[in-house]
């Protein structure tokens, strides 16, 4: 008898577990950080898809200031960035390719590829996985990296340098500041947002020579002082989404015909009445099209906005980002919960998402990670 209601225990011990686990399910996640040459600046976790909870599980030595990266989920690898102007005795910034197994589970090291001109800043991947796109925030230009039959970057087949200079007691400095270099939904232009020259251009890329072929020499001007920062586009590609980093505004541009842009509308990313000063950060919009979300840094919060059928915006509120500076977001791929990478207070913080209105609720967990500076699912 005893034996029977020992057995039935356990039976239902065994169930429980398998309900529990069943309905947890843990996405992992990479982070990278601005560190020192020899720390660990990449940090891999795992978010909890029920409750929200992150947990870590191993960090990785990329090579200094892995500030930014990009995945390959084909080959699986990823790209980060090296945010150096010094790269093995070279003068130029870094590309450090790592290769992964297992769901992250286990990482290696597989090279090293100097980018000129120094100072990168973001990397993107074609939609054919054969070429990166690296934007030079410090050399003020953008390069393209071939990526052999394996993924591995083997050589860069272009760069394009924005010369403009301004004059400062009697030293001449660059204005150039490229900040992101990324493709269209349709894969057919690559963008490239410069914050020095307040301009955005438009490139057809050679898939044969690995050059980009410019739409107009001087592109698209947006407004004086705005600094364009990051952009994201609407699903259709038919609205594009630019954050300003200087004058904290999201410009709303129309996508015409041969991917030429038009502006549509400008709207602030600050809270009505706030004074103080502010750099946008980052912005992505969620699945189903219907909210766009930026990152305050110095109000340091989320702002939320509504997408309009016409593709026009209306705020719709601020979430504090539960620290200070956030410099990169990101949305999990449930849409569920919303990631904050806080530079300055050294932690991210997990908000879940109000499916009625679209707002970031009150954080649910944090973790300390050092200088976050870039959140990839």
């Amino acid at each position: 008898m005893k034996a029977s209601i020992r057995l039935i225990f356990l039976t239902v011990v065994v169930l429980l577990s398998f309900i529990m686990t069943g309905c947890s399910h843990k996405t992992r996640f990479i982070i990278g950080n601005y560190s020192e040459n020899g720390e660990n600046g990449i940090t891999i976790c795992d978010l909890n898809s029920s409750s929200g909870k992150m947990e870590m599980v191993s960090s990785f030595n990329a090579g200094p200031d892995p500030s930014y990266l990009c995945i390959s989920p084909k080959h699986k690898l990823f790209y980060v960035i090296n945010e150096v102007d010094d790269f093995k005795g070279t003068k130029a910034g870094g590309i450090t390719t790592v290769s992964y197994k297992n769901d992250f589970g286990f990482l290696k090291k597989e090279g090293e590829l100097p980018v000129p001109n120094g100072g990168p800043c973001f990397i993107s991947i074609s939609p054919d996985n054969r070429f990166l796109l690296v934007a030079n925030y410090g050399g003020g230009s953008v390069a393209v990296v071939k990526l052999d039959k394996n993924g591995i970057p083997e050589a860069v087949t272009d760069t394009v340098s924005y010369s403009d200079t301004l004059s400062i007691n009697g030293i001449e400095r660059r204005v150039s500041h490229a900040h992101m270099i990324g493709f269209d939904p349709s894969g057919e232009k690559v963008y490239v947002t410069d914050l020095g020259l307040d301009r955005i251009m438009i490139y057809d890329l050679n898939l044969s020579s690995g050059r980009l072929v410019p739409l107009s020499e001087k592109g698209i001007a947006l407004s004086t002082g705005s600094g364009p920062r990051h952009f994201v586009f609407n699903i259709e590609g038919t609205m594009m989404y630019v954050l300003g980093e200087l004058n904290s505004t999201v410009t709303v541009l129309r996508v015409g015909s041969a991917k030429r842009l038009t502006e549509a509308q400008v709207i602030s990313t600050l809270s009505p009445g706030f004074t103080g000063k502010n750099s946008g950060a980052d912005i992505h919009m969620d699945n189903s099209g219907e909210y766009l979300y930026c990152t305050n840094r110095g109000e340091n919060n989320v702002a939320t906005f509504r997408i309009g059928k016409d593709g026009l915006l209306t705020l719709a509120g601020h979430t504090s980002c539960g620290g200070n500076w956030p410099r990169n977001f990101a949305l999990d791929p449930s849409g569920r919960f919303l990631l904050a990478a806080n530079q300055r207070s050294d932690n991210i913080v997990v908000f879940k998402i109000d499916p009625s209105t679209g707002l970031p609720a009150d954080s649910i967990s944090s973790i300390t990670v050092e200088a976050p500076a870039c959140i990839k699912f």
